[in-house]
């Protein structure tokens, strides 16, 4: 695929994706004969994985340090396990936080409601 299609795909700018290159997010793309960037399978791959964290709202700082763990080997699991744990927690609290906000939204919609049907009421 190339990184406009890959961009369509999956919704995310060409240069963001030549970014997350750029950093050491995703691998290097290989490049075709006419030097365009060819996202094979592997490439694929990492940048699901990439937008899927991204979407997660895990910092680039901590995918950046999980993936460099992630080409050193098994020898870092542990290190990369606690990573997820961590962005987890993060999600979690981002949910609760969510859930909260939305709770709040659904009182004052609820008395906007009865507002609305007292005046229609009179």
């Amino acid at each position: 695929m190339t990184i406009g299609e890959v961009s369509r795909k999956y919704n995310i700018t060409e240069d963001t994706l030549r970014y997350y290159e750029k950093v050491g997010l995703i691998d290097a793309v290989p490049k075709n004969k006419s030097g365009i960037r060819d996202y094979g399978e592997t490439s694929i791959s990492q940048v699901e994985f990439v937008k899927c964290m991204r979407c997660a709202n895990i910092p680039i700082e901590a995918l950046k340090r999980y993936m460099d763990l992630y080409k050193k080997g098994d020898k870092t699991i542990n290190e990369r396990r606690n990573i997820l744990l961590e962005q987890k927690e993060n999600v979690e609290a981002q949910i609760h936080e969510l859930e909260a906000a939305k709770k709040r939204l659904e009182y004052k919609i609820e008395l906007y409601d009865k507002r609305i049907l007292e005046k229609k009421l009179k």
